[in-house]
């Protein structure tokens, strides 16, 4: 026996042979992003997941998030890997994100939506962000060098709703090539809040703003709470058909909770079925997190544009609440216009975390959610305009 060529052959076989620099750049990156969410606790329902998918991306030479890879003889080299497969069956087909929707639309409270209306429109403006940044991709494309059509930008753009089920299902829509990067940046961002959020509604607001605080929200009755997921609904299936699917998924979901009539539907949204859901949504997004996809200028074009795109859609509802207070004699306070993103319940929370800061007194959480559950509903309807548009 050749002992020394069995000793090359297994040499060759370990990851310290086949490993790139890449993949020891894009590991660093993952093991910080779990690093985040097990020390810093940044959401790490999502951040864990992606970060421990991201690893299993790059084992060097497992293709474990790739898919099957032949010789020139047509014969198969590699069978796919387990994380592609997942990411075949769920998200790049946009059936995932319809799953997480029933959840969210489950654990979601619309009642202080249903109070304040007027909240509404800080979750109108935040979309501010989607498309203003939709319009930045088509400049990069057309002078930037980077090949980004209408469809890409559309789908860039849609990252600014902090809404990472919205920015997958519209995206495997209308440019499935660049959903790993897209959705990659969207849930990163989504994680990120108590970092990228604060600094900003600082900037934008004064002390004096911060510390508003607000009266009461008034009670909501049953009957309005299960009025308000059928009614809208039934709108968006008047006005825009294509969001139905986003929509109707999120609407169940309330309906299910408001209900009173289905609890067991209802906790198993709320706990099983989206805890599963989020397991896989997780790591399948990390794998998109591979070296030698993600090193690249278009992606990193994708999330630089992502991020441009947050920080509007943040500011846009800080400034919108700014100029509802010029003509309200009931002020609101700023801080909770941060709060029209997507990025259910996280930018509520940085919201009151804030609104502490400035004031021990002001407790914002459930002024902020009305905002906050505006820009879900927001970030789906401009999925469905731009999927009328585009798609």
């Amino acid at each position: 026996m050749d002992f020394q060529q069995i000793f090359q052959d297994i040499a060759a076989s370990t990851g310290f042979a086949q490993i790139s620099i890449g993949n020891i750049f894009m590991i660093i990156i993952c093991l910080l992003l779990i690093w985040l969410a097990v020390k810093k606790n940044f959401e790490p329902l999502l951040l864990l997941p992606i970060g421990f998918g991201g690893l299993l991306a790059n084992v060097p030479g497992a293709n474990i998030a790739g898919d099957v890879i032949y010789n020139a003889a047509g014969q198969i080299v590699q069978e796919e890997g387990f994380l592609h497969i997942i990411f075949r069956a769920g998200v790049a087909n946009g059936l995932f994100p319809l799953f997480i929707f029933i959840g969210v639309g489950a654990m979601t409270d619309f009642g202080p939506l249903i109070a304040h209306p007027k909240t509404a429109i800080l979750g109108a403006a935040a979309q501010f962000g989607i498309f203003s940044t939709l319009l930045g991709a088509l400049a990069l494309g057309e002078y930037g060098g980077l090949d980004f059509g209408l469809k890409e930008a559309s789908s860039i753009g849609i990252i600014g709703g902090a809404d990472g089920p919205t920015a997958i299902f519209l995206t495997s829509k209308l440019a499935p090539e660049i959903l790993g990067a897209v959705a990659v940046a969207a849930y990163s961002y989504m994680a990120l809040v108590p970092i990228i959020q604060p600094p900003i509604m600082r900037l934008l607001t004064t002390k004096s703003e911060r510390q508003i605080e607000m009266k009461q929200l008034r009670p909501v009755t049953q009957r309005e709470k299960i009025i308000f997921p059928l009614s809208v609904f039934l709108l968006c299936l008047l006005f825009l058909p294509p969001a139905c699917p986003l929509i109707g998924a999120l609407m169940l979901g309330n309906l299910m909770r408001e209900s009173g009539v289905v609890d067991r539907l209802s906790k198993t949204a709320q706990n099983e079925f989206i805890n599963i859901i989020t397991i896989l949504l997780g790591i399948t997004v990390g794998s998109k997190l591979q070296a030698d996809m993600f090193l690249q200028v278009e992606t990193l074009g994708i999330l630089v544009l992502g991020l441009v795109a947050f920080g509007i859609a943040t500011a846009s509802g800080l400034l919108i609440a700014k100029i509802l207070n010029i003509f309200s004699k009931d002020k609101i306070n700023p801080l909770i216009g941060a709060a029209g993103v997507s990025a259910v319940p996280m930018a509520a929370r940085v919201v009151n975390k804030v609104g502490i800061e400035a004031n021990p007194y002001n407790f914002l959480l459930m002024h902020a959610m009305g905002p906050n559950v505006a820009g879900v509903i927001g970030s789906a309807v401009a999925a469905g305009v731009l999927l009328s548009l585009v798609g």
